[in-house]
């Protein structure tokens, strides 16, 4: 998997220099200072993504934390580090996951249930994405989008549909941890990976017999991904190209999509600029500016994770000195 990010990273980075370089940069870089100091209010707006995700994130927990003692206020930091990872760590957008899982057993919570509601968070994410880009390519109609690109576009979608559907009813019914033991049992401990596996697809099914919190928290991830249009709608407004909010989530929602199925891009460098330029121009929107658009979700991106990434580390000190003996 690391191998597979440093290759998709100098995949994207390479797409991404052939973007700047047959776009007029100096008008780009003049685009994105219209913009001023009002576009750091990206930053702070970023909070409602995280507790949206964080609200979706509590309600899975909510059977294995009776006592409340992963708050609200704890997942809100977990998931802006897990975002922090996934956007700028070159782990291929699962990293995240891994270490969320981690952060959860920080709580006390045990590892089954928290391997099982991350698990079942990114299910519910690919579900949900797979919602918010087909809302994307019926508002695309509207703009007349109905050529060889836009059928390119539906039958993609299409033959993508059915994975969310899948992925889902394999953890229902599918043992997938049990089948990968057998797989796993020549390299690790058997009656360790054995008992484990077991526990794993038996919480994993139990989620399932819960059909009221995986709707809840389905409609909070719609709800999280639905706000990050307003960060393109907003961006193109202070750069004197007003949109409509129709424009802006077709914008947010095929350049997600793209950045998804491009997951080995660590960052998305490049594919997230790929996926504004392209369907910018079916909008009505230049290159410059839409590279500009780019930059100004970048810059959000780094000043938001960086803390993030920070107290994350200083946490992780702090542990490994508290597990430390007393040298003295």
């Amino acid at each position: 998997m690391r191998k597979a990010a440093y290759i998709g990273g100098l995949l994207g980075v390479a797409l991404l220099v052939t973007l700047l370089i047959r776009t007029d940069l100096a008008a780009m870089i003049q685009t994105l200072r219209s913009g001023g100091w009002t576009l750091l209010w990206l930053i702070p707006y970023r909070a409602l993504f995280y507790l949206l995700y964080a609200a979706c994130w509590m309600v899975l927990l909510r059977p294995y934390d009776p006592g409340h003692g992963i708050g609200l206020g704890y997942l809100f930091w977990a998931t802006s580090v897990r975002d922090a990872i996934d956007r700028l760590l070159p782990v291929a957008s699962v990293g995240g996951g891994v270490i969320g899982i981690r952060l959860l057993r920080w709580r006390g919570l045990a590892s089954a249930p928290a391997s099982a509601s991350v698990i079942v968070e990114v299910a519910l994410t690919v579900t949900v994405l797979c919602a918010f880009v087909g809302l994307g390519l019926v508002l695309l109609t509207e703009f007349n989008a109905s050529g060889e690109e836009y059928r390119r576009l539906l039958w993609g979608f299409l033959f993508v549909l059915p994975v969310p559907a899948l992925t889902l009813l394999l953890l229902r019914y599918g043992a997938i941890f049990g089948r990968l033991q057998k797989i796993l049992r020549p390299f690790l401990d058997p009656q360790w990976l054995s008992e484990n596996a077991a526990s794993l697809d038996t919480e994993l099914r139990a989620y399932f017999t819960r059909p009221g919190a995986l709707t809840i928290a389905g409609v909070l991830q719609f709800a999280a991904l639905i706000s990050g249009s307003f960060e393109v709608w907003f961006a193109l407004r202070l750069f004197g190209h007003p949109v409509s909010a129709a424009t802006s989530l077709v914008l947010e929602s095929m350049t997600q999509a793209v950045r998804h199925l491009a997951f080995v891009v660590p960052a998305g460098v490049g594919v997230q600029e790929a996926g504004l330029v392209i369907f910018g121009h079916s909008l009505g929107i230049g290159s410059e500016l839409a590279l500009a658009v780019s930059a100004a979700k970048r810059i959000r991106e780094v000043l938001c994770g960086l803390p993030s990434l920070i107290s994350w580390q200083w946490m992780e000190g702090q542990r490994l000195r508290g597990a430390m003996p007393n040298a003295y």
